[in-house]
């Protein structure tokens, strides 16, 4: 005879319904994160994402997810590249300018040292790393939009121990609800 184990079907179906379950478990991790600028019809916006990810080795790709109510997300949708920064602990204030102001009410560009790099994307001169992809498709992952992004330049790091996490910029009061 099998026994019914309260504990264990509690757990499961737990398990199976909503979504607490899984914003506990993604809590936990420490993912990293990234700026993101971009460049089209004149106008120039990034932000700090944290929902970003490589997708593919070959070929090279890599995702990025920006939020439909991002003032980035509205200059990407005519952008034909973006450009992806790792940033050094040691400027945990440009993730904080990028995550913390909105682009709607603060010249973030105005506040940092940047320039033009390829396809005119603008480029953060202290990101530990950088590189730009060409935006080969966009398409529906919730309240965000995933960019699939092919690199097409950039400049790898050259001593980079510790980069921002989600953990370093947990507290920051974002310019913009995600």
């Amino acid at each position: 005879m099998v026994r019914f184990d309260q504990s264990r079907w509690e757990t499961f179906v737990s398990a199976q319904s909503g979504a607490s379950p899984f914003e506990d478990i993604v809590s936990l991790l420490d993912y990293p994160m990234f700026i993101v600028t971009t460049h089209a019809d004149d106008e120039r916006s990034g932000c700090l994402v944290g929902f970003a990810s490589q997708t593919s080795i070959s070929p090279p790709r890599f995702l990025v997810g920006l939020s439909r109510r991002n003032r980035t997300f509205r200059i990407a949708q005519s952008a034909t590249h973006l450009a992806v920064h790792l940033v050094a602990r040691e400027h945990l204030e440009l993730a904080k300018l990028f995550g913390g102001e909105t682009g709607d009410r603060t010249d973030k560009f105005g506040q940092c040292a940047w320039h033009t790099g390829p396809e005119e994307m603008p480029i953060l001169d202290d990101a530990a790393a950088w590189f730009v992809g060409e935006v080969v498709r966009r398409f529906d992952v919730g309240d965000h939009v995933g960019h699939l992004l092919e690199p097409v330049a950039g400049a790898p790091p050259q001593d980079l121990d510790e980069w921002v996490t989600f953990a370093d910029v947990r507290d920051i009061e974002p310019g913009h609800e995600a």
